[in-house]
């Protein structure tokens, strides 16, 4: 008898989990994968879409070349999810599971900063990130801010990196002498969930740019008029081109639904990413899996890869009977650009105990290019 599997979300755990399911499952198993955007575009490329060293339709593809996989595509707004039932609602119309995969990833509220999203400007969308280069582009001299709006955001090492590839390319253009760049982060060390030696490298290679670097400083509003920043000890500072990690949390569909727990995030068991339903699983930036130094599992794309891996597995042999269950252990690493062709490469088990045991790599050419072929890889792999 046949079966179904319905993925929400087509980011890199739905589009790796539809294309482990496709190509080992018989062709009688339906594969569905549902988002709500035509393309799926590489997060880890969008800040060099920023600095204009890629062009947006160079790090996005159109969801629809799955087709050719015998993956069926779903364009739509997943607006009601019934995780005892295996079932969505997905634009208007309701869609029923043996297996169901939640991936939907996390929603963006710079909105819950007052000014932030009509101050600045932000790369972790690729429409952002086009703006922003834009903007970069007719920048000459002033104050470039660069800041985390809340603790908790997409991907540890992003406004580090952001941080130094701008003045990278603020070198590049002959602009450096007239251009300041200060990070400020509500967290009190780059990477803290990586460890002490990581956030420690981290910030060196920061500082090292002459990147002023401003741990521990919650942002409370923006003035977009009058340009400034203002931090919740009232201090306030004036900027000329903001650029900002905005806050997230679950979307609105996930937290109105029994899958959300108390965090409002989904919970699931760390190793399998199966949820309390049976044959519900959620996996990547949707998912909060607490770690033994009190942090939680970062919310980056290495991890929803990984994850998406034993998932699919896992149904395979939940359809077909046969194999081991396989387990997510908690492994990942991350490319840090610091400009001028050079990345620093970070890698280690986050379940380790008692505390994460995470290596960084020194910046290199090598590494660079590592992230180069991981781009080229990527694409052609899974679309």
């Amino acid at each position: 008898m046949s079966q179904t599997v319905l993925i929400l979300g087509g980011g890199i755990g739905g589009m790796v989990v539809g294309n482990e399911l496709r190509r080992r499952l018989p062709p009688k198993h339906r594969v569905v994968v549902v988002d709500r955007e035509p393309s799926f575009s590489l997060a880890a490329s969008y800040p060099w879409v920023m600095t204009g060293a890629r062009r947006p339709e160079q790090v996005s593809r159109p969801l629809n070349r799955l087709q050719r996989k015998g993956i069926e595509v779903i364009h739509g707004e997943v607006e009601h999810l019934d995780p005892a039932w295996r079932e969505a609602v997905v634009a208007g119309t309701r869609i029923a599971a043996d297996h169901l995969v939640v991936a939907l990833g996390a929603e963006f509220i710079p909105q819950s900063i007052e000014g932030l999203a009509d101050g600045g400007l932000t790369f972790t969308t690729l429409d952002g990130a086009t703006r922003l280069r834009a903007a970069l582009s007719r920048f000459t001299k002033g104050h470039i801010v660069i800041l985390t709006a809340a603790p908790l955001y997409k991907c540890p090492a992003a406004p580090y990196e952001a941080a130094m590839l701008i003045e990278a390319h603020c070198r590049r253009r002959g602009i450096a002498g007239q251009v300041r760049i200060d990070l400020y982060t509500a967290e009190p060390g780059p990477m803290g969930v990586a460890g002490s030696a990581v956030s420690a490298a981290v910030r060196a290679m920061v500082e090292s740019k002459s990147i002023g670097y401003h741990p521990e400083r919650q942002v409370a509003r923006v003035d977009p008029i009058r340009r400034f920043v203002e931090f919740s000890d009232g201090e306030r500072v004036q900027f000329d081109l903001l650029v900002y990690m905005p806050p997230i949390k679950a979307p609105r569909v996930v937290r109105e639904s029994s899958l959300a727990g108390k965090s409002g995030w989904v919970e699931v068991d760390r190793h399998t990413l199966q949820t309390r339903f049976s044959g519900v699983y959620a996996l990547g930036d949707v998912i909060s899996i607490p770690l033994s130094m009190g942090k939680p599992l970062p919310k980056a794309g290495v991890f929803a890869h990984a994850q998406a891996l034993v998932v699919a597995h896992n149904i395979v042999r939940a359809i077909t009977g046969g194999g081991r269950e396989a387990r997510f252990d908690g492994r990942g690493a991350c490319f840090v650009e610091v400009g001028k062709g050079k990345a620093g490469y970070g890698a280690g088990n986050f379940y380790a105990e008692p505390r994460p045991a995470v290596q960084m790599h020194s910046p290199s050419r090598w590494w660079h290019t590592g992230k180069v072929l991981f781009e080229k890889y990527w694409f052609r792999r899974w679309l």
